[in-house]
């Protein structure tokens, strides 16, 4: 590739955080708008710190790691400036891209959910808002406005949630992940009487049980456990309305090794008792 594809900084604005930000905001250390010419600069620290960027021109390639990402107007980026990165344009259209680099207050945890679910490179619902969220950063930082950091940590705060509601995996991987989750939820709605433990379905289904655990509850909006008890409290009604069981047996036949367990859930699940709601249904 050629060094006219490189991304050259046009402006850059430097910030030195005081102790308050230090301790208590989200901080900018530097920020700027960048086209081609020149990589974007090399900002890893032996500290943790991150690099939001929104591309409002062009298109190009990001080298991250071990990784090759490509991007293109409209896509925003963010990164942990630890990982060694290289960014450059392609030659089709004019390029450029506003960045800022940040750190302090819950910056590491916000990252860290971000990236459970989702891409560096993602697309915002509001590219705009977000560009302009970015671009007032630049403007209060160059000013000097007096409340400069405590407004540049609020806006921080708004890119990181934009981030958090906007970023999604590839969609292929999405995809694969969600038939891998239907599959799991199939299972779990044959086999609920059974004794199903997190451990088994990682094994059957090749998957962590953490990122397991944790995509089922982000796709379906509840955990495993939950819906293996809700699959049992359904069957529970279903025999106490058409069966002569006991609320013993219908327990068992739920899966349920303790009768009481089984009482205290149907309970949570309907607000009433299992007599109470057998009565009501053979009335």
């Amino acid at each position: 590739m050629s060094e006219d594809n490189e991304l050259i900084i046009r402006e850059r604005i430097i910030c030195a955080p005081s102790s308050t930000a230090l301790k208590a905001f989200f901080y900018a250390i530097e920020m700027g708008v960048a086209d081609r010419k020149s990589a974007l600069p090399d900002l890893r620290h032996t500290f943790d710190s991150w690099l939001f960027a929104a591309v409002t021109h062009g298109s190009g390639t990001l080298i991250y790691g071990d990784e090759e990402f490509s991007f293109s107007a409209g896509d925003c980026i963010l990164i942990d400036c630890r990982i060694p990165c290289r960014c450059t344009f392609s030659e089709a259209a004019p390029s450029e891209m506003i960045w800022l680099h940040f750190s302090g207050a819950t910056s590491a945890q916000y990252y860290e959910a971000f990236t459970e679910q989702s891409a560096i490179i993602f697309h915002p619902f509001s590219f705009e808002k977000t560009a302009a969220t970015i671009r007032e950063i630049h403007r209060i930082n160059s000013e000097k406005n007096n409340n400069a950091e405590a407004l540049t940590s609020g806006h921080i705060a708004q890119l990181l949630t934009i981030a958090l509601t906007s970023g999604c995996k590839t969609d292929n991987m999405d995809s694969a992940l969600k038939k891998k989750l239907q599959a799991v939820n199939a299972y779990i709605e044959e086999n609920f009487t059974e004794d199903i433990s997190l451990e088994r379905l990682s094994a059957d289904f090749y998957i962590s049980k953490y990122y397991l655990s944790r995509q089922y509850k982000r796709i379906y909006g509840k955990t495993i456990f939950q819906h293996i008890i809700a699959c049992r409290i359904n069957y529970g009604k279903h025999l106490l309305r058409f069966s002569d069981n006991s609320v013993e047996e219908i327990a068992h036949l739920c899966g349920f090794n303790d009768q009481s367990y089984f009482v205290r859930q149907f309970k949570k699940a309907e607000n009433t008792t299992c007599f109470v709601y057998r009565k009501k249904w053979r009335e």
